[in-house]
């Protein structure tokens, strides 16, 4: 799979010409009008390479972060986030790779805020109760250097993940900021904190969606991870405010988590991401346990869980395409004009 950037190269090195490429977007734009543009694809591994520099970059970064730690724990972490820019330098500007590019991604701003919290509060030994709000600071100014350091590196190398990432370090920082006003006392407004986050970040993933309906450019992968990151954060909140990770999840509660999942299903069908809907399931089996509990399938409650959880899904991914038809026919024209395009069998169900 040929990636916007993989054809901007090719028009720079002079492999194709201009007019060729327009004519080649114009012929997947029409060939993705059909089911192709509901499977959700996105660049990860382009061939065993990619495994096997991923593998090596790991042992490398490893290898640096536990040398330069022996000195000091930022040491290392510093050490890791500019070994990770250098390979990013040659293994995604060069080679354009997808699957390393990601790791070393995650690993730069990963660095970055292990570098500031490492070196702020070192092994926390010196903190302790009260220092809640001074330990939220640092872990704040983390978050805005590893926000900073992914939007260099989108500026640099615009790996589609390196957005989420972005956003994934403003959230911690929000967090932190929360703590901060709070003194420590952050647990009342944690839940809705992460939702509205959540909600945050799902909006700027359908922004970047908006703007790519038949998903040909790299903005559908910028939208994918942002999808990824936006599903716990709003799904975590609302199953865990009704109890369902605290073990006392009633009858009446595992009713409402299914009718949660099913409003979750059909929002996915409209937008055409999985995500949502993968995030939910851990809820969900929990919640189908405990009914079948309930009705005295204990031994096999777990199994019986499984069962109509994983039928339920094949079934839904077998006639995803028409399922999506039956959710975005009867939506208003100015809300199916910005959502992803439906296939021609879609439209045709």
């Amino acid at each position: 799979m040929y990636s916007e950037s993989d054809l901007e190269a090719a028009i720079d090195a002079g492999a194709l010409n201009e007019a060729d490429v327009a004519k080649f977007r114009r012929f997947m734009a029409a060939d993705r009008s059909t089911t192709l543009v509901d499977e959700e694809h996105f660049r990860l591994i382009t061939g065993f390479n990619d495994i096997f520099v991923a593998i090596a970059s790991v042992l490398l970064l490893v290898a640096i972060a536990w040398l330069g730690g022996e000195i000091q724990p930022w040491v290392g972490a510093l050490g890791v986030a500019a070994a990770a820019w250098g390979l990013s330098e040659y293994f995604t500007k060069v080679r354009r790779m997808a699957f390393p590019s990601i790791l070393l991604l995650l690993a730069f701003v990963g660095g970055l805020f292990a570098t500031v919290v490492s070196g702020l509060i070192g092994d926390g030994n010196q903190y302790g109760p009260g220092d809640e709000a001074t330990v939220a600071t640092f872990i704040s100014i983390a978050g805005v250097v590893a926000a900073i350091g992914a939007f260099l590196h989108w500026r640099r190398f615009r790996v589609p993940i390196t957005i989420a990432a972005g956003a994934a370090a403003v959230v911690a920082t929000i967090i932190g900021l929360m703590a901060v006003a709070t003194d420590g006392e952050i647990e009342p407004f944690l839940h809705p904190l992460l939702l509205i986050s959540g909600l945050g970040v799902f909006a700027l993933a359908m922004r970047w969606d908006i703007s790519d309906p038949v998903r040909e450019t790299r903005r559908s992968d910028v939208a994918f991870w942002l999808h990824l990151l936006a599903a716990p954060l709003i799904v975590h909140p609302i199953f865990a405010e009704i109890g369902v990770l605290e073990g006392t999840l009633s009858m009446g509660g595992a009713v409402l988590v299914i009718g949660l999942y099913v409003v979750m299903a059909v929002i996915a069908l409209a937008i055409d991401r999985r995500a949502l809907m993968v995030s939910s399931l851990v809820y969900v089996l929990w919640a189908l346990n405990g009914l079948f509990d309930q009705f005295g399938a204990v031994e096999t409650n777990i199994a019986l869980a499984a069962l109509v959880i994983g039928s339920a899904l094949l079934l839904l991914s077998a006639f995803w395409h028409n399922a999506r038809g039956l959710v975005v026919k009867p939506l208003p024209e100015a809300i199916t004009n910005r959502l992803p395009v439906i296939g021609k069998e879609t439209a045709t169900a």
